[in-house]
């Protein structure tokens, strides 16, 4: 009996260890093929990669600029474009990197880019508005923003020069249409307008004569002007300035070699 018994367990010992032989066995095979699959995931996340990075394939080919555009050019847009450097294909390139790049131009206002299928880049831009000369070498815009570019490019349009400190173009560009406003009513025009660092307010006209106006109440010392120029036509005279600084009436300046007087209106 003692002998059976023996013989029985060490039967069901083998029986354990041939079926532990056998979970090893499938566990083995389980990780081989676990491997294999992240081996062909692997390798087939390379080619794809591969494709879509390979130059020759989808590569970008046409650039079409949409836009009122009056200053910018298809080739500005195109060579800022080229600065950028390689290009990727139709599936790889960022068009937000375009979109940073165009809007570093001068003249951009607002960029939209988008690619369209199967190898063309598409934009749209919108250009500022010249409004008026900013210190005699940029420009502001509508909104009385400075943009960089020269100046000269808009001479054809005989803008207001504005000349004052940095940060306050929005400002004289609304002070300059409600001081035209005023001079509408006389047949004035400005041609520059002045804010100095002490915040006074200086502005010269299509016709030569310079108005100072001062810090204050500017408004009204420049319809006191429109209502004085009459009187001051009177003497026949070339008017060099008129200084507008006073709280009633005004000093006068003429253009004359041997007068340099002032009269007090």
């Amino acid at each position: 009996m003692v002998k059976a018994s023996t013989k029985s367990m060490t039967e069901t010992v083998k029986k354990k260890r041939s079926v532990f032989a056998s979970l090893r066995i499938r566990s083995l095979g389980g990780f081989a093929f676990l491997l294999l699959v992240i081996a062909l995931i692997v390798g087939g996340t390379s080619a794809v990669i591969n494709w879509m990075t390979d130059s020759n394939r989808m590569p970008l080919k046409q650039l079409v600029v949409q836009g009122n555009l009056h200053y910018l050019t298809t080739n500005d847009v195109r060579q800022t474009i080229l600065h950028m450097g390689h290009l990727g294909t139709f599936l790889t390139q960022n068009v937000d990197q375009i979109q940073t790049a165009l809007d570093t131009m001068p003249w951009v206002a607002q960029a939209s880019v988008r690619k369209e299928w199967p190898d063309v880049i598409k934009v749209f831009l919108v250009e500022h508005v010249p409004a008026a000369i900013w210190n005699g070498q940029y420009i502001v815009d509508k909104k009385g923003d400075v943009f960089k570019a020269p100046a000269e490019q808009v001479t054809d349009l005989h803008l207001v020069g504005l000349y004052g400190p940095e940060g306050t173009s929005s400002l004289m560009l609304t002070t300059l249409h409600e001081l035209q406003g005023i001079l509408n009513q006389g047949n004035f025009h400005i041609a520059t307008l002045t804010l100095n660092e002490w915040h006074s307010w200086q502005l010269q006209l299509t016709n030569g004569i310079q108005l100072e106006l001062g810090q204050d109440d500017i408004n009204q010392r420049l319809e006191r002007f429109t209502w004085l120029y009459p009187q001051f036509i009177k003497q026949d005279k070339p008017i060099a300035y008129v200084d507008l600084r006073y709280s009633n009436g005004a000093a006068v300046g003429w253009k004359s070699a041997s007068n340099n007087n002032k009269s007090m209106r």
